[in-house]
């Protein structure tokens, strides 16, 4: 039988309409994209590569001063740690973290001399940790059997370093201006004393930067906090309050979806209760200047 012009041009017509939708489907299919867009909102989650270890470097500076009985007493501390994290896939619906410590260095003053702890035990050592994908740490127990000596204040382990490290993503599409709440609580062992930190942290996305070389989410955070903690020192039982104030600046990759710099500054402002033979109140106070960059 001979078509018609009319009746090819419905089968062609067809047959466009076929192959549309087709094409169409599988467009539909492509996947979206997962860092949404700054303009509708972006959509900030940690998307760790698998293939490639990020490398960090993380340094603090602190000064504290207590006053006692009208007489101040002043101590430094220096800490930087260099350390690599590779994701090894998921694990109980968050990323499992392999962390490796490439350098570390600790040196202190106080007026008993100098202190720079022996790190060769650390430097090496590696460790797992599970993280959700808006960034709270979930299991620390890795970093905390790994534990360095820091002499007269006794052994310290790693994951006060690591419990609130990578800041906390809102879990909703944000634009400029936009802000969100997170909290943080990070406990502080050594063998004579606890101190357990609360920290309110009221992030606002401030704009956007190229940061090493990646288009990055600016962050802006206020830090606010508690500080409590219990000891004994030469025969005295100590008590620690505090209050915490701070202010961060972080920039996140949103693209790739990983944590490329910190820059914080925090103060304590607080008292030591001691009690035993002779009881008395110091004034505690703290300085501290954090910093962390991606350096691969």
């Amino acid at each position: 039988m001979k078509l018609g012009s009319g009746t090819r041009r419905w089968i062609v017509c067809i047959l466009v309409t076929a192959v549309s939708l087709v094409l169409g489907g599988c467009a539909a299919k492509k996947p979206a994209v997962v860092w949404g867009d700054p303009e509708s909102g972006l959509i900030l989650t940690y998307r760790m590569p698998e293939k490639e270890a990020l490398s960090y470097r993380f340094s603090s500076d602190q000064t504290q001063n207590v006053e006692v009985m009208g007489q101040s007493i002043a101590t430094e501390s220096h800490m930087a740690i260099g350390f690599s994290v590779q994701s090894k896939g998921i694990k109980d619906n968050g990323l499992l973290l392999g962390l490796r410590i490439d350098t570390m260095k600790v040196d202190a003053k106080s007026p008993q001399g100098p202190l720079t702890p022996d790190m060769n035990a650390i430097i090496g050592k590696s460790f797992d940790m599970t993280m959700s994908g808006l960034g709270k740490e979930i299991d620390l127990s890795g970093a905390a059997s790994i534990q360095y000596d820091m002499g007269p204040s006794g052994k310290r382990s790693l994951a006060s370093v690591f419990q609130a490290f990578f800041p906390d993503l809102p879990g909703r599409a944000v634009k400029i201006g936009d802000s969100w709440t997170a909290e943080d609580v990070i406990t502080d062992k050594t063998d004579s004393v606890e101190i357990r930190i609360r920290m309110k942290n009221e992030h606002r996305l401030d704009g956007y930067e190229t940061v090493a070389g990646l288009e990055c989410a600016r962050i802006k955070t206020a830090v606010t906090g508690t500080l409590e903690g219990k000891g004994e020192e030469q025969g005295m039982a100590l008590t620690f309050k505090g209050d915490i104030k701070g202010t961060d600046t972080w920039y996140f990759a949103y693209k790739e979806g990983f944590y490329v710099k910190l820059v914080s500054t925090a103060s304590v402002d607080g008292t030591i209760d001691a009690s035993g033979p002779q009881s008395m109140t110091m004034a505690l106070i703290q300085d501290i200047k954090m910093e962390t960059n991606l350096v691969r």
